[in-house]
């Protein structure tokens, strides 16, 4: 196994307690085709076992010490967190190496992970919601990387077997990874992380490639009948990178239309016109092309005016310049959602890591921020015009109602875009 396990160290005065956040380079963009699912199963038997101890052991261990360990497989890798006291970091950070370098993979924990994957996409087909996202990132991704749920899919999860997950464990840190520790550092820390075998080392982070766009699968729309009084719809294209020049007045106009009660979304669905149940936008910070995707929910009555009020907040976007005053909120909700962002140790330890994993240097946010004041109503709607000229539109519901919302679609400054 190459690569190089990266560390960066961040002391906070905290009453002894430490936390830790490893993240590996390979999440489930990385799962092979056939094989959608496979990083994130791997990922669940990580902590069923690792190094010198078997899962029983393992779950003593941690339990014993009143700790937290816990592995979730994203897009873009995999965080193992692990939250301890100080005292016990000796014997509870060589965990994560072993885990990283030394797991046992055994057939029975596999299997038993397995099922419980293919129970959670069998729950998540039953939430429209759910449904409506899955449809629309196939769209919009089609066979990359961002093209499925890190779940996987139910018909390649079946055919995982032991020697599948051997293959991808070979291959776990090939892209790297980044050890990001908070709190309370113990002074032993350099004879703690010598045990991990690949020579953990403090550098500057990499630069790493990046896509500009995703591929599609060239439709505007897509269709997911189910039969409830629900209608779910999402509108929104695959943007930009997490770091890209572009990025920051992509985020503030989240800020901006689904930030809390305040928004334009919410005020314009909701108090104006009261035709969503849910209502708000989805940036994730991604390394590639990053989704950025309008979203309600709303009963059959109350669908078309629903979409109509969408389909105009995204025209807005490309045509209109943002109220000064609705500018200075949005760039306040901004500054808020980072410094909530940051009040744990936990908190600050993952954003490290994930700085470090996307190639992005430790100030990154407060180098946002110092930009913030460059940013006008014009150049928000200058970035709109130049990535947000293409949505597509996944649609959740009867029947009936999706063949009219369609229509309405169809009809629109978008189903050509």
């Amino acid at each position: 196994m190459n690569g190089t396990t990266e560390v960066v160290i961040d002391p906070v005065a905290t009453t002894g307690v430490l936390s830790a956040k490893l993240w590996i380079c390979r999440g489930s963009g990385a799962d092979p085709f056939g094989q959608r699912g496979g990083h994130q199963l791997l990922g669940s038997v990580l902590s069923r076992g690792c190094g010198p101890l078997d899962h029983l052991q393992l779950a003593d261990l941690v339990e014993g010490c009143g700790a937290g360990l816990r592995c979730d497989t994203h897009e873009d890798g995999i965080l193992v967190s692990l939250k301890c006291a100080q005292n016990d970091a000796d014997r509870l950070l060589p965990i994560l190496g072993w885990m990283l370098q030394r797991p046992h993979l055994n057939p029975a924990q596999i299997s038993l992970e397995k099922d419980l994957s293919l129970q959670a996409l069998q729950r998540q087909q039953e939430d429209p919601f759910q449904r409506a996202f899955d449809s629309w990132r196939q769209l919009a991704f089609a066979q990359g990387p961002y093209g499925h749920d890190p779940l996987g899919v139910a018909g390649d999860l079946e055919g995982l077997h032991h020697h599948h997950l051997v293959d991808l464990a070979a291959a776990l840190n090939v892209d790297g990874s980044v050890l990001a520790l908070s709190g309370t550092i113990p002074e032993t820390l350099p004879d703690i992380l010598e045990g991990w075998g690949d020579d953990p080392v403090e550098s500057r982070s990499q630069s790493r490639p990046r896509w500009s766009k995703a591929e599609g699968a060239g439709d505007s729309s897509t269709l997911n009948s189910v039969e409830t009084e629900q209608v779910v719809l999402m509108l929104g294209q695959a943007t930009l990178p997490h770091g890209h020049p572009d990025d920051l007045a992509l985020r503030v106009l989240q800020a901006h239309l689904g930030s809390g009660m305040s928004s334009l979304l919410f005020r314009r669905l909701r108090e104006e016109h009261g035709v969503a149940y849910d209502v708000g936008l989805h940036h994730p910070a991604r390394q590639h092309a990053a989704p950025f995707v309008m979203h309600a929910s709303t009963g059959v009555d109350r669908a078309r005016l629903s979409l109509e009020l969408l389909m105009r907040s995204w025209d807005d976007l490309l045509n209109t310049v943002i109220d000064p005053a609705d500018l200075e909120l949005a760039m306040a909700k901004f500054r808020g959602q980072l410094a909530h962002a940051s009040q744990t140790t936990g908190q600050r330890a993952e954003r490290r890591a994930q700085l470090r994993a996307l190639g992005l240097p430790d100030d990154h946010d407060r180098h946002c921020l110092d930009q913030l004041s460059s940013l006008s109503g014009d150049a928000l709607k200058a970035v709109a015009q130049q990535h947000l000229t293409q949505p597509m539109l996944s649609l959740c519901g009867p029947a009936d109602s999706l063949s009219m919302l369609k229509s309405v679609w169809n009809n629109g400054p978008f189903a050509s875009a």
